[in-house]
């Protein structure tokens, strides 16, 4: 693991678009684990900049997001998948098919699980995972 200390928010945004980017560029057919929140948002800002401006390729990229608030639907506006597409995935050149996030709907949520895991094995795990620290320094709603 390598750790990298910034001095700003922006300039943590900038270094993690540089690793994203650099991972898209060696593995143009990445899958990538990411996340939501406001910590990776300037992330997204900024790989959305090398899409549109030198053509940053997601068309081979594969996304797995970390979760989905159960009980709200993919169009809800407080779901993840509103979210990702709102802030990232509606700016870039990623297949439909090539975005996954867990059903927040399911009936079954451990099978719901299960289908996601099964899925992320079937993609051959993730090569780089995108997440966010919250204020109290949660990751993933996994409170200190």
């Amino acid at each position: 693991m390598r750790i990298i200390i910034t001095n700003s928010y922006e300039q943590m945004g900038l270094e993690a678009a540089n690793i994203v980017a650099g991972q898209i560029y060696l593995k143009p057919d990445s899958v990538l684990g990411l996340a939501t929140g406001s910590t990776p948002l300037s992330l997204y800002q900024r790989l959305i900049a090398v899409h549109e401006t030198i053509g940053l390729d997601f068309s081979d990229i594969k996304t797995f997001n970390l979760d989905e608030y159960i009980g709200l639907a993919p169009d809800s506006p407080q779901s993840y998948h509103y979210f990702m597409h709102q802030h990232f995935f509606s700016h870039i050149n990623i297949r439909p098919e090539n975005i996954h996030l867990p059903s927040g709907i399911a009936q079954d949520m451990q099978a719901e699980g299960r289908r996601y895991e099964d899925l992320i094995a079937k993609a051959g795990g993730i090569d780089l995972q995108v997440l966010g620290i919250g204020g109290n320094a949660h990751i993933g709603f996994n409170e200190p």
